[in-house]
């Protein structure tokens, strides 16, 4: 038998990280059966499809390496893999369920199936539908469309017994058949829901393996009922446990963002993105940039392969050790039967942390690949950058070390590329440091014995300032934080010798003398 998993999204809204972690998991358990991942697109519910999040769906998988063998953009033999271009075979499977008396014609309006609903809850007892309203003939069926009806084809299922299977990661698993409902699979437009055309789809793709949230559990029985009904061969089921909010209470969602915001960690993740996509001018809302959607970490400079890792970790592990894989490490380990069954609480700290450890893992030169298109998109290197460029990008991202935690992160090193009369003091860190009694005046002398110094380098440029200090018998915290404010703008940064070699001398001497004439105004 030939492995074959998928993923469905809905193109309801943009990829949320609880998804991405379910089809890492099935792409992990396809690659490691040498059997191939399918993508399908489950857009059945037109009401709520959102055109434009598909294509961020598809990039996003892209982004990460997630690829697929067969879906969107990647031809394969089961064609089409959009569900709401699949109606013809779903609806003959409607009719087949018909014919064979395992669903019905319902002529019940929405309001007489509310008021049986409100009818069982006043009487404290569980709703099942009373089916008065099912034709199970043509005659009955024409009696009540006389009455000006139109039906809608609900399931007939069992109302004795129980369901059993086998899930491949919660066990033995059983369901009273009498608590399921007759559940509709074909509206009165004739277009069929959700579990008829995933049963369907399913058996046509020939998926073995259906790996898929805890929240999916109770839809299990229907949709093994349909399958046998429709003669189908039943695939494999696992139901992982759900990726938790960080207070570990429930599903994370992204409309509950100013609920994690309360989380100072997650707070701190939030901010920072926000940060970042303001400098770049990426519009940010709610609904389309938080840390639960995917597009939130490519946008502010994460390294898919830290995404990944860390998603690997929530709900499966290999022991109580190790948590650095590569994606060969990943395939050859996983297994469905170290998956948990307890939910994971997403916790951004260290998601952060394994972001820091594979940045720090990069050559210099990669870590220069992944900033220059944010400092692209805000002008500060031209697009094309010039070849002329790099070794002075390579000393920006060396001396920023682990400041640059993400790629976007280069941006808040801003002094090294604006033009000289150009760089912004903050305002702060002036006035502290720059406008404290004595601060210009060290500062005027420091800058001629710059102005002298070769080469001017870090070494030589410390060696001067040591110098300046002992002679002038005063402490460097009275001249430094002055210095760096002169030359950066700011009142923290990388080392100040390292930025004075990065900026040459001729630029400080400038920076300088701007910061000196403002300080005279």
């Amino acid at each position: 038998m030939t492995v074959r998993t998928r993923f469905a999204p809905s193109p309801t809204g943009y990829l949320h990280i609880g998804g991405v972690r379910t089809a890492l998991f099935n792409w992990l358990f396809a690659r490691k059966h040498g059997g191939q991942f399918i993508l399908r697109i489950d857009d059945t519910d037109q009401e709520r499809n959102v055109e434009a999040a598909l294509e961020p769906i598809l990039e996003g998988f892209r982004w990460l390496g997630i690829d697929w063998d067969e879906g969107p953009c990647v031809d394969g033999p089961h064609a089409p893999y959009f569900q709401s271009q699949r109606s013809e075979q779903h609806q003959a499977a409607a009719k087949q369920l018909l014919v064979a008396g395992f669903a019905y014609r319902d002529y019940a309006t929405p309001e007489e199936v509310q008021a049986e609903r409100e009818s069982a809850e006043k009487e404290k007892r569980d709703y099942v539908y009373s089916r008065r309203w099912m034709a199970e003939t043509d005659e009955q069926a024409a009696a009540f469309e006389a009455e000006g009806r139109k039906f809608v084809v609900r399931l007939k299922m069992p109302r004795d017994g129980k369901c059993e299977f086998h899930d491949l990661i919660r066990g033995d698993v059983a369901f009273d058949w009498a608590r399921e409902q007759d559940h509709v699979i074909q509206r009165a437009d004739g277009s069929c829901l959700y579990h008829l055309a995933s049963v369907v789809d399913d058996s046509d793709f020939e998926i073995t393996h259906v790996i898929r949230a805890a929240e999916h559990l109770s839809n299990t029985p229907r949709q093994i009922f349909i399958a046998q009904s429709l003669g189908c061969n039943l695939p494999e089921f696992a139901h992982l446990p759900y990726v938790a909010e960080p207070s570990g209470t429930a599903k994370i969602s992204k409309r509950k963002l100013d609920k994690y915001l309360k989380n100072r960690d997650f707070k701190s993740l939030c901010d920072h993105g926000n940060a970042i996509a303001a400098k770049i001018g990426h519009e940010t809302t709610a609904d389309t940039f938080n840390p639960v959607i995917v597009d939130f970490y490519r946008e502010v400079g994460y390294l898919p392969d830290a995404i990944i890792n860390y998603l690997l970790l929530l709900g499966w592990s290999l022991d109580d050790k190790t948590e650095e894989f590569t994606r060969d490490e990943m395939i050859t380990h996983f297994s469905l039967e170290r998956v948990n069954k307890s939910p994971a609480s997403f916790d951004p700290q260290k998601l952060s942390a394994f972001q820091l450890r594979h940045m720090q893992h990069l050559p210099i030169k990669q870590k220069v690949a992944l900033v220059v298109p944010f400092l692209q998109k805000t002008g500060l290197v031209a697009s094309p950058p010039p070849c002329d460029t790099a070794p002075h990008l390579i000393k920006i991202v060396e001396a920023a070390g682990d400041r640059i935690k993400t790629a976007g992160d280069i941006l808040e090193f801003d002094e090294f590329f604006v033009n000289d009369d150009a760089l912004p003091f903050e305002e702060k860190a002036f006035k502290k440091r720059v406008c404290k009694d004595g601060a210009a005046e060290l500062l005027r002398e420091f800058r001629d014995i710059l102005a002298s110094a070769e080469p001017f380098d870090r070494e030589t440029c410390e060696a001067a300032l040591r110098s300046f200090i002992e002679s002038k018998e005063i402490k460097i915290g009275e001249i430094i934080h002055a210095l760096r404010v002169a030359v950066t703008g700011k009142g923290v940064g990388v080392g100040m010798f390292e930025a004075l070699e990065i900026l040459g001398k001729d630029s400080c001497l400038v920076r300088i003398d701007r910061c000196l004439a403002r300080a005279d105004d």
